[in-house]
């Protein structure tokens, strides 16, 4: 079975919308008013991620691990909504400030995996070539 081609564009036009998806996972232990908006921002930002790479990777490694990804996020999001108890610890919910440190957080999360982890340990660079 070939590889699929991935979406035009789609391998240089997720770089950026990264930083946002980063910051939802830092949103999820930083709560703030994103949090409040969103109730699952780790969910939604790993959702986001590997649907994103889904469209800009092809090959069948890339579909079986962010497609897992994918199906975990939705399973876990339909089973929260059936669920009582979340699981989780309550973490205490802040306001706005919350949320500009959690951006800082995760921008500063983003340009260690975007420019330190992904081009050493993946092997594909973020931004460039």
């Amino acid at each position: 079975m070939g590889d699929l081609d991935p979406a035009d564009g789609a391998q240089t036009s997720h770089g950026g919308a990264d930083a946002a998806r980063v910051i939802l996972v830092v949103a999820s232990y930083i709560r703030g008013r994103i949090y409040t908006r969103l109730k699952h921002p780790m969910l939604t930002g790993i959702k986001l991620w590997a649907a994103a790479h889904l469209l800009a990777n092809g090959d069948l490694g890339s579909i079986i691990l962010f497609g897992s990804f994918l199906g975990w996020t939705v399973f876990d999001r339909i089973s929260l909504k059936h669920r009582a108890d979340s699981g989780a610890p309550p973490i205490p919910v802040g306001g706005p400030g919350n949320d500009l440190i959690a951006v800082a957080v995760g921008i500063v999360a983003y340009l260690a995996l975007a420019f330190a982890f992904h081009p050493v340990v993946i092997g594909v660079p973020v931004f460039g070539v």
